[in-house]
């Protein structure tokens, strides 16, 4: 796994027309490309804060559950 990680080649992430977009505006100084970076973060991001939600909630009703069995 290590190995295969290490000697991945370098992949482009966009298709051709959205990083030519991007590019070109950014070149003529706008703020597409930045707010395309981070939309990009927003949908890496969701899947974690959904699942992180989850985790404190159950968490926090065994913690409950715990604290009835001790009484």
């Amino acid at each position: 796994m290590t190995l295969s990680v290490a000697t991945a080649p370098e992949v482009q992430a966009q298709c051709p027309m959205c990083r030519m977009s991007a590019e070109s505006n950014l070149k003529n100084g706008g703020t597409d490309g930045k707010g395309l970076n981070n939309g990009i973060l927003y949908m890496l991001a969701t899947p974690y804060m959904i699942i992180g939600v989850i985790g404190f909630i159950w968490w926090r009703n065994r913690r409950k559950e715990e604290e009835l069995e001790i009484e």
